[in-house]
């Protein structure tokens, strides 16, 4: 119902039925304040101080039920507007909203928005304990009568094949590609919060015991002390395939001195290490200047053609310190062979001699925390540089001492790495 009403400047303006709804409350409430402040005025005055306390204090307990009535009266508007707004109701929400906060502003941050328990009976804190119940209460929600599991449902109808027609066995094949031979367990992850029936099959036991297999090999034929494959995985400390580890190392070299002798200049020389590992064992090692900017992408591949980068092998080994350390050998990469075509042609420059000697480098590094992340910082350990004479076969070992030149590798997550799958897992 409108009502028409004349104001000051003589227009007549309607008012719809929310803002009489709204004014009548309004005034409810300071009719009642009113009310209570106009009997304790009609109260006869004792005189002593003991009556002044109690009229104090019956006024302050009035005031706070009176508080109290208008935050229960904006806490009913406010959720019904919340409930108006869930179900597509935009402007009769607003309507609610804008009630509830001319009665108290900040009702917003007065309310307790906890959910209510789950009609079937069951409560939603309770399935965020252990994942093996909330994988049997996702297969539970999946099987169907006759005991079939139904991976997803359509939400609408589709006139092309829906993915919940393939069987759990090809949609795992499909996640073994997911996380391909890079071990890209991220990716898994993220692919299981799509629905529950994704959930299920990311969590397929074969899935992540292949992934130990490719990291720790046969030294992880045992579950004990972890509950289960992926537990393992995420909790037992390994490298990282996802990325490239990086030592950043600065040092100031004092110059020559100028011609007249006057001064001597100072240089400030920066240069990078490059650490990255692949599943199968092998490791790739770069020394340069050059800015992460520039070098990171050059080591998406192992066949990569920076001239100065070593190539090599690692392994992990865990002491009976609980201490996980990596073990590094690197060597320059081999020139490659000339074709019988080259050699014999005139036009081709011979292929020089040989090399008498082959150089190698072993590196130890143990795996620690550093920062907000765990396990993405590699000490250093061990260096040194083995020299094989190939004429008498005779090795030389030149150990480099370990100072601040040697500092610590950080973990860098680098997204191309995994962006593509060339094999499944």
């Amino acid at each position: 119902m409108a009502e028409s009403i004349i104001n000051s400047r003589g227009i007549v303006e309607d008012h719809e039925g929310d803002n009489e709804d709204t004014d009548d409350s309004n005034l409810q409430v300071e009719l009642n304040v009113f009310r209570a402040q106009w009997m304790s005025e009609l109260k006869p005055n004792s005189g002593s101080n003991g009556g002044n306390r109690g009229l104090s204090s019956r006024a302050a307990d009035l005031r706070r039920k009176q508080e109290l009535a208008r935050e229960e009266k904006a806490r009913e508007l406010f959720l019904k507007a919340v409930e108006e707004e869930e179900n597509g109701a935009v402007y009769e929400a607003i309507k609610y909203y804008r009630r509830a906060m001319q009665i108290v502003p900040d009702i917003e941050f007065k309310i307790n928005y906890s959910r209510s328990p789950d009609p079937d009976g069951g409560n939603e804190n309770d399935m965020d304990g252990e994942i093996e119940d909330l994988l049997a209460y996702f297969h539970q929600q999946l099987t169907l009568q006759d005991n079939s599991l139904k991976i997803c449902v359509p939400e609408m109808e589709m006139t092309q094949m829906h993915i919940s027609a393939l069987p759990p066995e090809v949609l795992i094949y499909i996640f073994r590609w997911v996380v391909s031979s890079d071990l890209d367990l991220r990716a898994l992850e993220q692919l299981s919060l799509v629905c529950r029936g994704f959930y299920i099959c990311a969590r397929d036991p074969e899935i992540w015991r292949s992934a130990c297999l490719r990291v720790w090999g046969r030294s992880c034929t045992k579950l004990v002390p972890f509950n289960s494959w992926r537990d393992m995985f995420l909790e037992r400390p390994r490298v990282r395939f996802d990325g490239v580890y990086i030592s950043k190392t600065a040092y100031i070299r004092q110059g020559e001195e100028s011609l007249d002798g006057f001064y001597r200049a100072w240089h400030q020389v920066e240069y990078y290490r490059y650490l990255r590992f692949f599943p199968d064992g092998q490791v790739m090692m770069l020394t340069t200047p050059e800015d992460p900017l520039v070098t990171v992408p050059r080591l998406r591949s192992r066949n990569t053609r920076v001239e100065s980068i070593m190539c090599g092998h690692y392994r992990l080994s865990q002491d009976t310190d609980n201490q996980t350390k990596v073990f590094v050998v690197v060597s320059k990469r081999k020139e490659e062979k000339v074709s019988e075509y080259q050699r014999n042609s005139r036009f081709c420059r011979r292929n020089p001699a040989a090399p008498e000697t082959e150089h190698s480098f072993h590196v130890g590094l143990q795996l620690s925390s550093g920062g907000r992340q765990s396990l993405n910082k590699l000490n250093w350990i061990h260096h040194s540089c083995h020299i094989n004479y190939r004429s008498t076969g005779e090795t030389v070992v030149t150990a480099f001492d370990l100072d601040q030149m040697y500092a610590s590798f950080f973990f860098a997550r680098v997204k191309s790495y995994t962006a593509f799958s060339e094999r499944p897992l």
